[in-house]
C-alpha cells in the first residue's frame, strides 16, 4: 500500500505521515514538496491515496490533482487547504474530491478519514532482520531519522487525542515546558521558513505556542508522539534516560528559581537547560528501539556508543531543527564560560550547573557575584 502527501510546510506533512502510518503501519508513504516531483512519482507509481495542499510553490494542488484525476477515476483524493469558503468548495466538485480537509486539522477527524479512505492492510510491518551490532545501526542512521524521548506521561497523553480525548490547550504550557523533546521541536517549528518571522527568533516554549497558534501546536506535539512506540521498561536505556531526563529537569529547576531571582525571563534558560543532554538522550532512545527488537544489548557497547555518538548526535539534532544560536550558547554555558565575554543568562546557566553538581562553595560564590546575586 502506498500513500502519496504534497505539502510544503514539512512540519504537516510529517503529521499527516504519522497518521497515515498509525492507521496503516505497513503503508509505505511519500512526501513531497512540490506539484512537478509529486507528478513525477504518480507517473512511476500507482498510490492508493493521494493527499495534496492546495497552495505548493510550483503551482496549485487543485491542479495537480486534476492532472491525476484525468487519468486516473478510481484513487481517492483528499484536498487539504485553509480555504473553507463556498467557492474553493465548488472549485474541487467536478474532480470527485473524497475529502476536503480545512487547516488546522481536527487530528481524530482526519484520522477517521484515512481509515475511511485506505483499504485494510493485513500485512504486518516487517520484522527487522539486521544483525548488525549497535555502534553500525547508529552510525547508518540520518539527521531525520534522530528524535529525542518524550516523556512518557505527556507521550501518552499527546496519543489519546488521535482516540478524540480532549486536551486542555493550557496544558501545553503547564505539562509541556518540562518536556525536551516538545520544547526543542516547537521552538524549531516556530523558528522554521513555515512559521517563522523574519528577525524575530524564538527561544523559549511560551512565544513558541504564541507564534504556532494551540490547534498548530498540539497537531504537531501528536506528530511528535505517533513517531515514538510505549517502550517504558526496565532495560538499562530506559533507566538510564528516566536518569537523563530527571537530571535535567532538576537543572531546569534550579536556573529557573535563578532566573526569577535575577529579574531575568526563565523561559530560555529552562529550555537550555532540558536540552544539555540531548545527544546522550538521542543516543539513548535509539539503543532503546534497537533492543526492542530483540537485539541484546551489552552494558560496555552501549557506554561506547553514548561516548562515540553523544556529541555527533547533538550537533545533527541542533541543525536539523535549526536551535537558535543564543540557546546554544546557554547550553554550552552549562559546561564552561566563554573565556573573553559572556552575558549574564550565560552565568546563570553555569551557577545552577554548579548547584547541581556539587561544585566547591568558591565556585559557587564566584558565580554567584559574576550573577549579580552576591
Amino acid at each position: 500500500m502506498r500513500v502519496m502527501i504534497v505539502d510544503d510546510d514539512p512540519w504537516l506533512a510529517d503529521l499527516l505521515k504519522q497518521l497515515v502510518l498509525n492507521a496503516r503501519p505497513a503503508a509505505a508513504v511519500d512526501c513531497f514538496g512540490d506539484a512537478e516531483h509529486a507528478l513525477n512519482a504518480w507517473q512511476r507509481s500507482r498510490y492508493q491515496l493521494v493527499l495534496a495542499d492546495w497552495n505548493l510553490p510550483d503551482d496549485s494542488g487543485l491542479s495537480l490533482l486534476r492532472r491525476i484525476r484525468q487519468h486516473d477515476g478510481d484513487t481517492p483524493l483528499v484536498m487539504i487547504t485553509g480555504r473553507s469558503d463556498r467557492e474553493s468548495v465548488l472549485a474541487v466538485r467536478p474532480l470527485a474530491i473524497s475529502a476536503y480537509i480545512t487547516k488546522p486539522f481536527d487530528v481524530p477527524k482526519v484520522l477517521a478519514c484515512i481509515e475511511h479512505l485506505l483499504p485494510a492492510d493485513a500485512t504486518q510491518p516487517a520484522a527487522a532482520t539486521s544483525q548488525e551490532d549497535l555502534l553500525a545501526y547508529l552510525g547508518h542512521l540520518s539527521a531525520t531519522d534522530l528524535d529525542l524521548p518524550l516523556l512518557a506521561r505527556v507521550r501518552d497523553r499527546l496519543k489519546q487525542v488521535c482516540q478524540g480525548v480532549p486536551l486542555d490547550f493550557r496544558e501545553l504550557g503547564e505539562a509541556w515546558q518540562h518536556d525536551p523533546a516538545l520544547c526543542a521541536y516547537l521552538i524549531a517549528a516556530a523558528n522554521s521558513a513555515a512559521y517563522g518571522v523574519a528577525g524575530q527568533v524564538c527561544v523559549g516554549l511560551p512565544d513558541a505556542l504564541k507564534r504556532l497558534g494551540g490547534r498548530t501546536s498540539l497537531n504537531l506535539a501528536v506528530a511528535l508522539a505517533l513517531r515514538q512506540a510505549c517502550t517504558e521498561d526496565d532495560t538499562l536505556p530506559s533507566l538510564l534516560l528516566r536518569e537523563h531526563l530527571e537530571a535535567a529537569e532538576r537543572l531546569a529547576d534550579q536556573v529557573v528559581a535563578l532566573a526569577r531571582q535575577a529579574g531575568i525571563d526563565p523561559a530560555p534558560l529552562q529550555v537550555a537547560a532540558l536540552l544539555h543532554r540531548m545527544g546522550e538522550l538521542c543516543v539513548l532512545l535509539q539503543s532503546q528501539r534497537w533492543a526492542s527488537q530483540g537485539h541484546a544489548l551489552d552494558d560496555r557497547v552501549l557506554g561506547r556508543a553514548i561516548g562515540d555518538f553523544a556529541r555527533p548526535f547533538a550537533i545533527a539534532l541542533k541543525s536539523q531543527w535549526g536551535l537558535p544560536i543564543a540557546l546554544r550558547e546557554l547550553i554550552g554555558a552549562i559546561y564552561a564560560l566563554p573565556q573573553v565575554q559572556f552575558r549574564r543568562e550565560q552565568v546563570l546557566m553555569r551557577l545552577a550547573a554548579a548547584l547541581c553538581n556539587g561544585e566547591p562553595p568558591a565556585t559557587v560564590e564566584r558565580l554567584r557575584r559574576l550573577a549579580g546575586l552576591g
